[in-house]
């Protein structure tokens, strides 16, 4: 399918745009002389169309008009499922190997067994992970409850795949990787109505399917990529949501005798827009977010902002002479109570479990306080609500005070070129044993590593600075959703550059930095009204990137997925010093 740059993605012709005067002035019904290039309408920039594939293409492929037609609407969904089952398919292959507890999964393994058995974590004995996996009905859920300093949905996600298919390393991966491939499907989708193009966003999910970071904590039982999905899936309903917006005030903007829409102060400025169900989605998957790992929180107030601004665009192009008013009269309040208000319930929804039980860590610290003080100025408050609140405030403590040194930390100023991985497993096989061949000299490396690809993040660096490129000097508004999406997940993370953190914390904005690299692969490519010269050296040089990045993802599958590779091989990956 052809493709398009970012220049002429949102369906725009190859044309010279009119003086900026102009393009002012069309929002008070002027219309450019007959003759000059007038760029698209008001329709075009309200609800971009989708990108189209030549009639010459189909020309090529053998296929009628018609035909290609059908094609292309089937590839809207047909091509990010194919990308979505190769994702699955390298993530589900051998899920339950290792057999072992490997890096955090320590805790979150057996915390969301017992979450989803009893309703509440449970204080498990130390040195219980070799008898979980050697027979794990053996193993009782301890009924002391047990301090945790993470919000319960993860645990729940992951506890869901451990009730179907038991406490085994693949029971409770089976969730994680399924919304990691869920994830990539997401991506495509997402792609496609940013860029309005299916081939941008189906290549968009498919770097995700093979970025190494993102694939190794999809087959992993952690909590940061649950966070990522419902991240991405908050990020998603809201660019439904902005499509929608702009939608509705097109459609009540007048028509002139030519069928012209044209714009309106009056509808742009006072126009209800009313029940928003993708804001509403996407307050909703920001809750769970944040009660997966606090994190979240920087997001919705990243995303919040975002999709107010969004809003001001859309009224300015509808043509609203204050466009930052109307939203503020019009919008402000719904978007509000779309967003926190139902967060906050969707978080508090996620502590059931410990609410009814009564039975979790501090569950009851607030009757305790009342019998030794006789109640106090917030008595009056549910005692779940006041005890959960302390549980809070302690977990809080705990996150900032964390500063234990840790062998694999690292600053976030290292994380976007990969400076220090984190190695959740390590066994040195000798020869003959776990897959290690028998005609090795020495003994064989078998580890997993929460890398990403290298040639893809490293081309991130590259593509960062173009979206913001874009974003300050051509006002794209697609560059600076990327560029909020990089942001909400990592500049959050400076602020506590003491604190023990490790790159796979990054694994929440790697779906934003495909979605930059995709945007920089369209522009290499060049718009649709470049020379034939000129294109052919774009998708050239675009499709040596893309086939590179694989290429690495397949170089680096051994470290990925823990297979035991003579030891020399092991030394050949390594291409930082840092990596060991």
């Amino acid at each position: 399918m052809t493709s398009t740059a970012p220049e002429t993605l949102q369906g725009q012709r190859a044309v010279e745009k009119p003086p900026s005067w102009q393009q002012r002035l069309r929002r008070f019904g002027y219309t450019p002389p007959a003759g000059r290039a007038a760029g698209p309408g008001l329709r075009e920039r309200l609800v971009p169309p989708y990108t189209r594939p030549s009639q010459r293409m189909w020309s090529l492929l053998g296929l009628s008009p018609g035909s290609g037609d059908r094609v292309w609407r089937l590839a809207a969904w047909g091509g990010p499922l194919l990308v979505a089952l190769l994702a699955g398919v390298l993530r589900f292959w051998n899920l339950g190997k290792p057999h072992a507890v490997i890096f955090d999964e320590t805790y979150y393994a057996k915390d969301s067994w017992a979450l989803i058995n009893q309703g509440y974590e449970g204080a498990w004995p130390k040195d219980v992970d070799k008898s979980i996996l050697a027979d794990p009905d053996a193993v009782a859920i301890p009924t002391d409850p047990g301090y945790v300093v993470h919000p319960p949905m993860g645990k729940w996600v992951i506890g869901l795949g451990e009730k179907i298919f038991d406490f085994t390393p693949f029971g409770w991966r089976f969730m994680v990787a399924l919304l990691g491939t869920l994830s990539v499907l997401m991506l495509c989708r997402i792609g496609r109505r940013l860029f309005r193009s299916t081939f941008l966003g189906c290549l968009a999910g498919l770097l995700l399917a093979v970025d190494g970071l993102h694939f190794v904590m999809s087959r992993t039982a952690l909590l940061d990529q649950v966070l990522m999905f419902f991240v991405l899936a908050s990020f998603g309903c809201l660019v439904v949501d902005r499509d929608w917006a702009r939608r509705k005030l097109a459609g009540a903007l007048p028509v002139d005798a030519e069928g012209v829409l044209r714009p309106d102060a009056v509808v742009a400025e006072t126009l209800r827009l009313g029940w928003r169900p993708w804001r509403l989605a996407a307050g909703i998957s920001l809750g769970l977010a944040a009660a997966t790992k606090w994190n979240g929180l920087y997001v919705m107030v990243a995303f919040g902002l975002l999709t107010v601004l969004w809003d001001v665009g859309g009224r300015r192009t509808a043509g609203a002479f204050r466009p930052y008013a109307a939203v503020l009269r019009r919008d402000l309040i719904p978007a509000f109570v779309s967003v926190v208000p139902v967060a906050i319930v969707t978080y508090l929804v996620t502590w059931t479990g410990w609410i009814v039980t009564g039975k979790g860590y501090f569950r009851n610290w607030a009757a305790e306080q009342d019998k030794v003080n006789g109640g106090g100025l917030w008595s009056w408050l549910p005692d779940w609500l006041r005890s959960l609140w302390h549980y809070e405030s302690e977990v809080f403590t705990f996150h900032v005070g964390l500063n234990s040194p840790h062998t694999y930390e690292s600053n976030p100023w290292s994380w976007i070129v990969l400076g220090r991985p984190v190695s959740y497993f390590y066994e040195s096989p000798a020869p003959g044993q776990a897959g290690c061949p028998t005609t090795a000299t020495e003994k064989c490396a078998q580890e997993v590593l929460a890398l990403g690809t290298p040639l893809l993040w490293w081309a991130a660096c590259f593509a960062i600075l173009y979206v913001l490129w874009r974003w300050f000097f051509r006002r794209d508004w697609r560059a600076g959703a990327i560029a909020c999406g990089i942001a909400a997940g990592w500049l959050p993370w400076f602020l506590y550059q003491e604190r023990t953190i490790f790159l796979f914390y990054a694994v929440v904005f790697v779906p934003f930095l495909c979605l930059a690299v995709t945007m920089m692969i369209g522009a290499m490519i060049g718009p649709a009204g470049s020379s034939e010269r000129r294109r052919t050296f774009g998708a050239v040089a675009a499709g040596v990137l893309v086939l590179l990045i694989v290429w690495n993802f397949i170089y680096f599958w051994p470290l990925y997925t823990g297979t035991s590779i003579p030891l020399d091989q092991w030394r050949n990956r390594m291409w930082l010093d840092t990596w060991v």
